[in-house]
C-alpha cells in the first residue's frame, strides 16, 4: 500500500482549521501530520514533522503565511516543502506575493472540499495548482505591476506553439481544457508544458504564470 500524503494544516481560525483537519483526515490517502495557528509554528512543525504538503493560511499572527511560505519553499531553501495556500482573500495583493514566495498552489476557502482535496493531491505529486479565480486576479488587478514597464517582451526560447500553450496556462486552463482548445491530446499538452518549464528554467506551472505576465510574454 502507498503511504498516505502527510499534511500540516496552518490556520489561525480554530473553526476553519478544525474543518480542514476533518476534511483531510476523512480521506484514506491523506493524513494530518499536525496543525497550528501561526506561521512561525508552521515553520517549526514542518522542520520537525517533514509533511508532504503544508496547507497555509495567509493572514496569521506572529508570522504571516507569506513569510512562512518563503521560509518553507523559497528559492534559497535547501529542502523546500510544498505549500498550498488557502485563503479568503482572493483580491488581496498577498495572492501574487505568496506565489513569488514559493507556494505550489493557491485556492480560495470558498472552494468545495473536493477541490481542496484535489489541490493537496496535485501539489503533493510535484505539480502546481492555480485556482482560475486566482489567475484572473493576477491578470486583472496586478497585470500592470507584473508586466515590464517598457512593454517590450524579452527574447524567448519558446516556439510559437509553446507560447500558445503558455498563454492558455496563464489564463488558468487545465491540461484537458488546453487539449480541447488546441485539438491535441492531454499527453501532448503535458509534453509542451514540460518543455516550457525546462526552457524557461521554471519549477512549476505557478512560476510559469507569474513569469509569463512579469516578462510580458503574455499580455
Amino acid at each position: 500500500m502507498t503511504a498516505p500524503i502527510r499534511v500540516l494544516v496552518c490556520d489561525d481560525q480554530v473553526l476553519v482549521r478544525t474543518g480542514l483537519v476533518t476534511i483531510v483526515d476523512a480521506q484514506p490517502d491523506l493524513e494530518v501530520a499536525g496543525e497550528c495557528g501561526d506561521g512561525r509554528a508552521a515553520v517549526d512543525l514542518a522542520a520537525r514533522l517533514r509533511p508532504d504538503v503544508v496547507v497555509m493560511d495567509v493572514r496569521m499572527p506572529v508570522l504571516d503565511g507569506i513569510e512562512a511560505t518563503r521560509l518553507l519553499a523559497g528559492e534559497r531553501v535547501t529542502h523546500p516543502v510544498k505549500v498550498l495556500v488557502v485563503t479568503t482573500f482572493n483580491l488581496d495583493e498577498y495572492v501574487y506575493e505568496a506565489l513569488r514566495a514559493g507556494a505550489s498552489g493557491f485556492l480560495l476557502k470558498d472552494a468545495p472540499p473536493d477541490r481542496l482535496l484535489h489541490g493537496i493531491r496535485t501539489v503533493a505529486t510535484g505539480a502546481a495548482l492555480l485556482d482560475p479565480e486566482v489567475t484572473r486576479t493576477l491578470v486583472g488587478r496586478y497585470a500592470a505591476r507584473i508586466r515590464p514597464t517598457d512593454g517590450t517582451p524579452p527574447k524567448t526560447p519558446l516556439t510559437p506553439r509553446e507560447l500558445e500553450v503558455l498563454r492558455l496556462v496563464a489564463n488558468g486552463l487545465s491540461n484537458s481544457e488546453i487539449a480541447e482548445a488546441l485539438v491535441i491530446s492531454p499527453e501532448t499538452v503535458k509534453t509542451f508544458v514540460s518543455r516550457i518549464l525546462t526552457k524557461l528554467q521554471l519549477r512549476d506551472r505557478v512560476q510559469a504564470v507569474v513569469h509569463a505576465y512579469r516578462t510580458g510574454l503574455v499580455t
